[in-house]
C-alpha cells in the first residue's frame, strides 16, 4: 500500500532497513523490537485522544485505552517486582519529559537540584548549562575539583526553571567517590538528587546515594534510561524502593518500543501525574503505550532474562577485546551494556574515528570523557553498546569480531588523521580497505538477522 501511495517515503524506509541490516548498531541507547511491538505501535490506538488518567479522561471513548492502560501499568509493577503502595505512570513521550514530570512534581521553580556532570557521563535532562570560554573549561577540568555549578550558558530547560549543582567522577578513577558527593550535598543542600546518565560503565550503590538524600532530606530520582532491561531482568541491582522515584525509557535495553515508565509511590505518582499531565503534555501516545505493553510481556519470559545476562557478557567481552587490541578502556571495564574507549593515545580521536567505523558498517558515537581536555565539539571518548547486537543473536565470539574490526579501522584511518571530518568521511567512504570491512562486517549482519517474525530473542 505505501510504496504505490508514497513511493517516496517508502524508498527512504527500505534504505533504513538495508541500513540496519547490513550494518552493527553498536550505540549503547538503540535497539531493535519484535514484530509484535512493531504491530502494536503501528495499531488503530494511532487515532484515539485520550487525555487524563484511567477512568479520568477528558474524551470519551476510552474503555479500551484503559484497559490497556492498566495492563502497561501491571506488566512494568510485577516486571520491575514494584512493592505494595507503588505504582507507575506510563504515558510520558520520552526519558526527558519523564523526568520534566517528576521535577514539575516535586519541586519549585529555582529549588536546587543535583545530578552528574554532563561530561561525565551525565544526561541533558539532569540539567546542563556551560561555560563558553575555553580558558575557563580548562581552568575547571586542572582544578580537580568534583563539584560543577554551571556556566553562563544555560542549554536545557532543568537548567533554566532550577538552579543545579553537578558532581564528578573522581580523576583517578573515573568513578563515584560517595564520601564526595556527600560533603557536596550536605553543602549546597539539594531539594532532589538525581543518579544515572549515558555514559557511566559501572553499577551505582543506589543505597549510599539513599542515605545521603536522607541526610539532607533531599528527594531522591533514580533514572536508569539505559540499564532498564537489565534491572527489570534481575542483571544489575535495581533502584525499586530504594529511591523515592524511578524513571527510565523503554526503547533500549528493555526494548519495548518508545516510551518511558515512572514509578513511585501512590502518594508521589499522583503529584507526578499533575506534573505530567496537565503539566507538561497533553493526552498520551496510545499507539507507543500498547507497545510498550507488548514489549514489557515479552521480558516477562524466562529468554528476556538470559538476553539481559547475555547483553552484560557481551559488553564485558568486547571490553576485554578491545583492550588486547591496545586500546584503553575508560575504568577498565563495565558492569553493565556500555563501556567507553578514550583514544587520546590513538591516532584518531572520536568524533572522526565513529564517522570512519560508520563507513565501514559499525555504528558507533563520539563522547565526551571524565576530566578530559578536548573541546566537546571532537570529544577523544567513542561510547559501545551490545543491546542492539544481542538481539541479533551475537555472543563472545563475534565480540572478537568486532573488537578486531575497530583496531583494523583505527590503523587504516589514523594517517588520515590530520584531515577535516569532511575529507576523513569522504576518503573512507571511498576507501578499498574500508570497503573490505563493511562487506565483511555487512556477510556478519546477513548471518544474525535483526529480530523477524517471532518475539523471542535468539540468544
Amino acid at each position: 500500500m505505501l510504496k504505490r501511495s508514497d513511493p517516496k517515503v517508502y524508498t527512504i524506509i527500505k534504505k533504513e532497513e538495508e541500513r540496519q541490516r547490513d550494518k552493527l548498531s553498536l550505540i549503547p541507547s538503540e535497539n531493535c523490537f519484535s514484530v509484535s511491538v512493531r504491530e502494536a505501535v503501528g495499531s488503530v490506538f494511532s487515532h484515539k485522544y485520550s487525555e487524563g488518567n484511567i477512568g479520568q479522561r477528558y474524551y470519551e471513548g476510552n474503555e479500551y485505552v484503559d484497559e490497556l492502560e492498566k495492563l502497561a501499568i501491571e506488566r512494568a509493577c510485577r516486571l520491575f517486582k514494584v512493592p505494595k503502595g507503588w505504582t507507575a505512570n506510563v504515558q510520558a513521550l520520552s526519558g526527558s519529559n519523564a523526568n520534566l514530570a517528576v521535577y514539575l512534581a516535586l519541586l519549585k521553580e529555582g529549588d536546587m537540584l543535583m545530578s552528574m556532570y554532563l561530561p561525565d557521563g551525565g544526561h541533558l535532562s539532569h540539567g546542563w548549562s556551560f561555560e563558553p570560554d575555553e580558558k575557563k573549561r580548562q581552568a575547571d577540568l586542572t582544578s580537580g575539583s568534583l563539584v560543577y555549578l554551571g556556566g553562563e550558558r544555560r542549554v536545557n530547560l532543568t537548567s533554566r526553571l532550577y538552579k543545579v549543582v553537578q558532581y564528578k567522577t573522581s580523576p583517578a578513577t573515573k568513578l563515584f567517590d560517595y564520601d564526595e558527593l556527600e560533603r557536596i550535598a550536605q553543602k549546597y543542600r539539594p531539594r532532589l538528587i538525581i543518579t544515572g546518565g549515558t555514559a557511566y560503565p559501572r553499577n551505582i550503590d543506589y543505597r549510599r546515594m539513599r542515605k545521603i538524600a536522607d541526610r539532607v532530606g533531599a528527594y531522591y530520582l533514580a533514572d536508569i534510561a539505559h540499564e532498564a532491561g537489565l534491572v527489570a531482568a534481575g542483571v544489575v541491582p535495581s533502584p525499586v524502593a530504594i529511591a523515592d522515584v524511578v524513571t527510565m525509557t523503554t526503547h533500549k535495553t528493555l526494548r519495548a518500543g518508545r516510551g518511558a515508565i515512572i514509578f513511585a509511590n501512590n502518594e508521589l505518582i499522583e503529584k507526578i501525574n499533575r506534573g505530567l499531565m496537565p503539566g507538561l503534555q497533553g493526552g498520551p501516545h496510545n499507539h507507543n503505550i500498547a507497545g510498550i505493553t507488548v514489549g514489557l510481556g515479552e521480558a516477562l519470559r524466562p529468554e528476556f532474562k538470559r538476553y539481559a545476562r547475555q547483553v552484560v557478557k557481551n559488553a564485558k567481552w568486547l571490553a576485554v577485546e578491545l583492550a588486547k587490541q591496545g586500546f584503553n578502556i575508560v575504568t577498565g571495564g563495565t558492569d553493565r551494556h556500555l563501556l567507553l574507549v578514550d583514544l587520546n593515545d590513538q591516532p584518531m580521536l572520536g568524533k572522526k574515528f565513529a564517522a570512519v567505523l560508520n563507513a565501514a558498517g559499525l555504528v558507533t558515537n563520539a563522547t565526551t570523557l571524565p576530566w578530559d581536555s578536548s573541546p566537546p565539539r571532537n570529544p577523544a571518548g567513542l561510547r559501545l553498546g551490545t543491546p542492539w547486537v544481542t538481539t541479533r543473536g551475537m555472543k563472545e565470539k563475534e565480540m572478537s569480531m568486532i573488537a578486531g574490526w575497530i583496531r583494523q579501522v583505527m590503523e587504516i584511518a589514523g594517517p588520515w588523521s590530520e584531515m577535516d571530518l569532511t575529507g576523513v568521511t569522504k576518503r573512507a567512504t571511498g576507501s578499498k580497505e574500508i570497503g573490505q570491512v563493511a562487506a565483511a562486517v555487512k556477510r556478519l549482519g546477513r548471518k544474525f538477522r535483526a529480530r523477524g517474525a517471532d518475539t523471542r530473542s535468539k540468544v
